[in-house]
């Protein structure tokens, strides 16, 4: 099936190759270990004001170091020395500083610290480091800690996705919830996002060769599983609280169903089987006859300006793109429109001018596209929707800051419609809706992330070109 072209752009310094490559890797792997052990405590330094020698544009300034964000950075101008600075508000006694390399990183460098701004003392000093993460014990005081580096390992500046003081003294700050859940608002599991962050950081981007058609997607092609009055997003425990739901994806979906649960069963009707994720849809009927869709191709693409950004979606991550309690008509140029996809196209409306009647040669299809910006703090929100937003002018910005994979549902029925027309379980064709549960295998779906949409290039359900 066809699918809507998107924009974006790729930045090519993530093109860094060859042995400098091979040690990153090696020692992100290194680092997430590392990581996992800081992640139940909040750097002293997070949140704090940052300054910086140099930055390579306005999209990477020295804020970004200390944001809590593994999805953002600070890099600096292409040339030595350069230097990253935070002011921890008070003096603090310092114990250990957290590196997190993108993979422009530095050989040489040092940890100083000051009471003033002005006045420095070196309580560590580096002369070959390696990049990726670099957990370093030292003992220090002082209210600013800065970070100088020397000598690089690439033609280009130095870049940090985090740099993170740990301690004690200064003003403390406030730990993000981890996997909690308030009046319907559940939060992400801060050390969890951050090793799945630090994950997908280590894998390298393979080059899309020179003929690959320049869209940003990879899909799960998905076959019709089975169909429960479920829904374990809006009625959790709750079997038979809702209408009849055809389910696609992971085959043990249903009312009671959680992130370990997707992610313990591997049966799938979904390709690739790295993707146990849970999608569903009201079930459509003709004549009271339940039609399930003959495929659903699940695409995972762009539409931003600037796909370069794009982050892969934290585990057991939940949204619902459309409205079940929308009961309007949908005559021919109504927005959500079911739509005839195949030769000879529509060839005339139901009797109540809501459905297409398709040539015989054509079948009934809808496509369902859901939001690709997020807050970057919860995995649901009270109606499943609060927590993503859609671009503004093709940026995610404001309360939903991180780009995330745009999903888009295209559902292929094997029927041509009649005068009759249909109904779904919801009711009439305006209440078309769908619901995602994402539990892909981590690996899986960030090399799809960072190969195919950051890269812009169009995959297939394999995640290659």
């Amino acid at each position: 099936m066809s699918h809507t072209a998107r924009l974006g752009r790729v930045r090519p310094r993530t093109f860094v190759l060859g042995a400098a490559l091979t040690a990153l890797v090696g020692a992100l792997i290194t680092g997430n270990a590392l990581r996992s052990a800081d992640a139940a405590e909040t750097p002293i330094s997070q949140g704090k004001p940052a300054t910086a020698s140099s930055t390579e544009n306005a999209g990477n300034p020295a804020s970004n170091a200390v944001d809590g964000n593994g999805g953002s950075r600070w890099s600096s101008a292409f040339s030595d020395p350069q230097w990253l600075q935070v002011d921890l508000g008070s003096s603090a006694t310092i114990n250990r500083v957290v590196l997190n390399w993108e993979a422009a990183y530095a050989t040489a460098f040092t940890i100083q610290t000051s009471a003033d701004g002005n006045a420095w003392t070196t309580i560590n000093t580096t002369t070959n480091g390696t990049g990726g993460g670099q957990t370093l014990t030292v003992t220090g005081t002082g209210r600013y800690v800065k970070l100088n580096t020397t000598k690089r390992a690439t033609q280009y500046g130095v870049s940090l996705w985090e740099f993170q003081v740990f301690g004690t003294g200064g003003p403390q700050p406030t730990a993000t919830p981890t996997g909690t859940s308030t009046a319907g608002w559940v939060d992400m599991d801060r050390a969890k996002w951050n090793q799945q962050l630090a994950q997908f950081n280590a894998l390298p981007m393979h080059p899309a060769p020179a003929n690959a058609v320049r869209v940003s997607e990879f899909n799960a092609a998905c076959t019709y599983s089975h169909s429960f009055k479920d829904d374990p997003i809006v009625f959790p425990g709750l079997p038979g609280a809702s209408h009849m739901h055809s389910f696609l994806g992971n085959q043990g979906t249903n009312a009671n169903t959680t992130t370990e649960s997707l992610l313990g069963n591997t049966a799938t009707s979904c390709g690739p089987a790295t993707d146990l994720s849970a999608y569903w849809i009201p079930t459509l009927y003709q004549n009271g006859v339940a039609i399930e869709p003959r495929g659903v191709t699940v695409y995972y693409g762009s539409r931003l300006a600037d796909p370069s950004k794009t982050l892969p979606l934290p585990q057991g991550f939940r949204m619902i793109s459309g409205d079940a309690k929308r009961q309007v008509a949908t005559p021919e140029g109504a927005p959500g429109q079911f739509w005839c996809a195949g030769p000879g196209g529509q060839t005339g409306r139901s009797a109540d001018g809501n459905w297409p009647v398709c040539a015989q040669t054509a079948n009934i299809t809808y496509q369902l596209t859901f939001p690709d910006c997020w807050d970057g703090v919860h995995l649901d929100s009270p109606n499943h929707k609060d927590h993503v937003a859609n671009a503004v002018n093709g940026v995610c910005q404001g309360q939903y800051p991180i780009a995330i994979p745009n999903i888009s549902f295209v559902i292929d029925y094997n029927t041509h419609g009649s005068s009759a027309g249909y109904t779904l379980a919801s009711g009439m064709a305006s209440s078309m809706h769908g619901d995602v549960f994402l539990a892909w295998d981590n690996v899986a779906l960030g090399q799809r992330v960072k190969d195919c949409v950051v890269q812009k290039a169009k995959c297939n359900t394999a995640g290659t070109f």
